[in-house]
């Protein structure tokens, strides 16, 4: 390995622990922003996920401006098999009771029965895999976006709005407390990708476990090892697996296995889960990220106010008369 590639790799590693105690700050998870939208009418968790969007988009657009930008790779189109991949991804994080990002919060908050959800993940890969293949993805480039110069201007203003707000907060001693509250730790995942992404490429986890299950390769192992580092990163947010934190369940256990499998075989349909989905297809403008992501929005809402009636229906069936 070449200084200039251990030294990327080096960067990309250290970003990735960045990025899961992020994660874990930022408590990031599709399931939780839905149930947020269902039982509170509040958009907090959206916003967060839209703004780390942002900020990949900004730092998409500066990267490709002054040439830094990696070779993309082929990107999936819009059919109904997008469509039917986010549902079963939204079925799968209501299993698992979180998405991808949340599994990995989760897990770093002590609930260490999350380990099985990348588990489960990568058996439901391995079992669609025969039968989807590469199915989906267009043999064209995927290119990064020419944001128009008002886009520009409003993504700089934006970010200058932002960094005000951090040297405020480095000014009054609450530097630290700033930046890791909940939404702001959410656009540290933004940032974080994008640096990640000009170190070692188009990188999430559920994608480098999608490419573990076809097979292992140089490349695979040093995106494994940026998993590690990321999980790594939410164990140190989370200050350490602790038994204390919901102990072992079988049932739980289960639960993590089937709702991983679950987004596995969604994600290869796709291809792709929902934190590429959030950080490389919306910023990237493409109609099959928007199209996956309401599909798995709408079936996570579905089943929860499922959830919901029955459970009413249960209380006023307990209830005496």
């Amino acid at each position: 390995m070449s200084p200039a590639a251990a030294f990327s790799l080096i960067v990309a590693i250290a970003c990735a622990v960045v990025m899961g105690f992020a994660i874990n700050r930022g408590a990031t998870c599709m399931v939780s922003a839905v149930d947020e939208v269902v039982r509170k009418r509040r958009f907090t968790r959206f916003v967060a996920l839209g703004e780390a969007a942002l900020w990949v988009a900004g730092g998409i657009a500066l990267g490709s401006m002054v040439g830094l930008m990696p070779e993309t790779a082929p990107h999936p189109g819009l059919s109904a098999q997008t469509v039917v991949g986010g549902a079963l991804l939204g079925l799968g994080a209501y299993v698992n009771k979180a998405c991808v990002f949340g599994s990995v919060a989760r897990f770093g908050s002590g609930e260490w029965h999350y380990a099985l959800t990348p588990l489960g993940f990568l058996a439901g890969c391995v079992v669609a895999l025969p039968w989807l293949g590469n199915a989906g993805v267009r043999p064209s480039a995927l290119h990064y976006p020419n944001f128009p110069l008002a886009v520009g201007i409003a993504l700089t203003l934006f970010a200058l709005w932002r960094g005000i707000g951090v040297l405020l907060s480095a000014r009054a001693g609450m530097l630290a407390r700033h930046i890791w509250a909940p939404h702001q730790a959410t656009a540290v995942i933004g940032v974080t990708f994008v640096i990640l992404l000009l170190t070692a490429g188009m990188w999430t986890y559920p994608e480098a476990l999608a490419q573990l299950a076809r097979g292992m390769t140089m490349e695979s192992s040093a995106r494994l090892t940026l998993f590690v580092a990321l999980l790594a990163g939410a164990v140190w947010s989370g200050g350490g697996i602790r038994s204390g934190a919901g102990g072992w369940s079988g049932r739980r256990a289960m639960r993590c296995v089937a709702g991983g499998a679950l987004m596995g075989m969604g994600s290869l349909m796709i291809p792709g889960g929902n934190d590429s989905l959030i950080l490389i297809g919306l910023p990237f403008l493409q109609p099959y990220a928007w199209a996956a992501l309401a599909a798995m929005a709408g079936t996570i809402a579905l089943c929860l106010m499922a959830e919901e009636r029955a459970q009413r229906m249960l209380d006023s069936l307990r209830r005496p008369h």
